[in-house]
């Protein structure tokens, strides 16, 4: 179920507030465009500034306009654990076919606390669990060894490797079990990942792109290795434009250069410098993207 190119979907705001039309015409698009999953509330979707109600709305309005068509897996991590549990609770209980878990951010537990972060939220839902392990964004690293034992647990289903260290990866996938899924956080490095047993991405760019990652990650896993290869390369300047700064700047600047969304973000983060939007704007043009 949870292999492919999904999409970690962005959050439109409009005034303030979710713009549910505007995130179901993007839900649409992506599926439209052969997406196998959709991934709301993640980093991408500015979990960390939704409330609790929005959090849960939005994965309402992504489980109801999805209806079925690809999978739906939901963003519901948090660096407290019951606060993890209630959110996991939250989205099984609306309809999500999986969880989307970051490791516990700031707090920085050790490895022995990861583990039992995730045992006692696997024990008390449920549902999939797909970890995500984000050093950058998060302060702590998650090791293979740790990752190797929490895979035994048989609702933890995979991780969402977004260290961008292919070693580090190996290592993981040596001592996983063979069915346990790993999918690449990083979109520069899909193709790398894939060719070391990795089965997806959790993407960034395919919000802009979802055809071209989706066809890149399938011709892979058909065997189609030069189309995948030239399709690695071409989205290779449109994955380094999505993260001239931090995401999701980069991508809601491009999503609002398409005319797809307002360019809203809520603070901290702030719209694209001039520098960055030539950038992305550029990139955009190169790659054929038609701009509004």
């Amino acid at each position: 179920m949870f292999t492919g190119a999904m999409t970690a979907l962005v959050t439109p705001f409009a005034g303030g507030k979710i713009d549910e039309d505007t995130l179901r015409r993007h839900i649409d698009f992506q599926i439209d465009q052969g997406i196998n999953a959709v991934v709301p509330c993640g980093t991408t979707g500015e979990a960390s500034t939704l409330s609790h109600e929005e959090h849960l709305e939005v994965v309402r309005i992504a489980v109801d306009q999805v209806a079925g068509r690809v999978p739906v897996v939901a963003g519901s991590g948090s660096n407290s654990t019951s606060e993890a549990v209630m959110l996991t609770e939250g989205i099984k209980e609306i309809g999500a076919d999986g969880s989307l878990m970051i490791t516990p951010y700031y707090n920085k537990p050790t490895q022995e606390g990861l583990f039992q972060h995730y045992s006692h939220v696997a024990q008390k839902v449920d549902i999939p669990i797909i970890m995500y392990n984000v050093p950058g964004r998060t302060g702590i690293n998650m090791l293979p060894e740790t990752v190797a034992r929490l895979a035994l647990i048989p609702n933890i289903v995979g991780l969402k490797d977004a260290t961008g260290d292919l070693k580090q990866a190996s290592y993981t996938l040596k001592l996983v079990p063979d069915d346990f899924v790993i999918l690449s956080g990083e979109d520069a490095i899909v193709y790398s990942l894939l060719g070391i047993g990795g089965k997806g991405v959790i993407s960034v760019v395919s919000n802009i792109a979802p055809a071209e990652m989706t066809e890149m990650v399938q011709a892979f896993m058909d065997g189609n290795m030069e189309t995948a290869r030239n399709l690695h390369y071409r989205l290779l300047p449109l994955s380094d434009a999505m993260f001239v700064e931090t995401n999701p700047i980069p991508v809601k600047g491009a999503l609002a250069m398409m005319g797809r969304l307002g360019n809203e973000l809520r603070l901290p983060l702030v719209p694209l410098s001039e520098n960055a939007s030539g950038e992305v704007r550029q990139a955009l043009t190169d790659f054929g993207i038609e701009l509004d």
